[in-house]
């Protein structure tokens, strides 16, 4: 079984809460009824409009969010089907292959099959540095960076995708794109969002201790995030 992100934009003639509804009903069941085995929407829907000050904005026009597909083999033939599919629902779209790694698997606030997962969840989408070697660039992220993301945040769930490859045309450079998501609060209150809630010298303390381990791998001028409503249609393993 395969991992497939597929990066979603909106056409600016979509209402984004159409978009948002079309992603979640008539997408999910064709990509269902294609054969998905695992099945994750997520997309910036009016939910999650409080966390606008989080967006951080380097691609135009900017994503809108993501659909993960789990499928037996992503190899051109059996997947141009679900690339179809994202191609009709979306005003464009781009598909990486991808492994995945789970720091932290959410058992805080798990949600029902197609439900609204509570809080919301922050997309990172990553390029590497020139700077940094691939090979030193994923041990700075996955074997120093990890636990820092851990230990300073209030994050219930941390994915890590490594691009392997692009697999559709003109896909944008991407080289790893991160899912975390986080309580309510942390939309709007930094304390919130750093596991800091009424201490001051704990929300500067984990705040600089993120802000200097993201700089060991992250430009920040080619970062883009994108806050968004997380909705698991088909766990992975079923």
């Amino acid at each position: 079984m395969e991992k497939v992100i597929y990066i979603v934009w909106r056409d600016p003639r979509t209402e984004p809460a159409e978009f948002a509804r079309r992603l979640r009903t008539a997408l999910a069941d064709k990509l269902l009824a294609l054969g998905a085995r695992g099945l994750q929407v997520n997309v910036a829907d009016d939910a999650v409009l409080p966390a606008a000050g989080l967006r951080q904005a380097n691609t135009r026009p900017q994503m809108e969010g993501l659909v993960s597909v789990w499928m037996d083999s992503a190899v051109d033939r059996l997947r141009q089907p679900f690339d179809q599919a994202l191609e009709a629902a979306a005003g464009r779209m781009a598909g990486y292959l991808v492994t995945e790694s789970q720091p932290i698997r959410n058992t805080r606030f798990p949600a029902a099959a197609g439900e609204r997962t509570p809080g919301f969840a922050q997309l990172a989408f990553l390029t590497r540095p020139p700077r940094l070697t691939p090979k030193a660039w994923l041990d700075i992220w996955h074997n120093h960076h990890t636990q820092v993301a851990v230990e300073t945040q209030d994050n219930f769930l941390y994915v890590q995708n490594v691009v392997v490859r692009p697999l559709t045309y003109a896909a944008p450079p991407c080289d790893a794109i991160v899912e975390e998501c986080f309580p309510d609060a942390a939309m709007t209150d930094p304390q919130a969002f750093f596991d800091a809630v009424g201490n001051e010298e704990k929300f500067q303390r984990n705040l600089q201790a993120m802000m200097a381990s993201c700089q060991r791998f992250i430009d920040f001028d080619k970062i883009d995030v994108v806050p968004t409503s997380q909705y698991i249609v088909r766990p992975a393993s079923a």
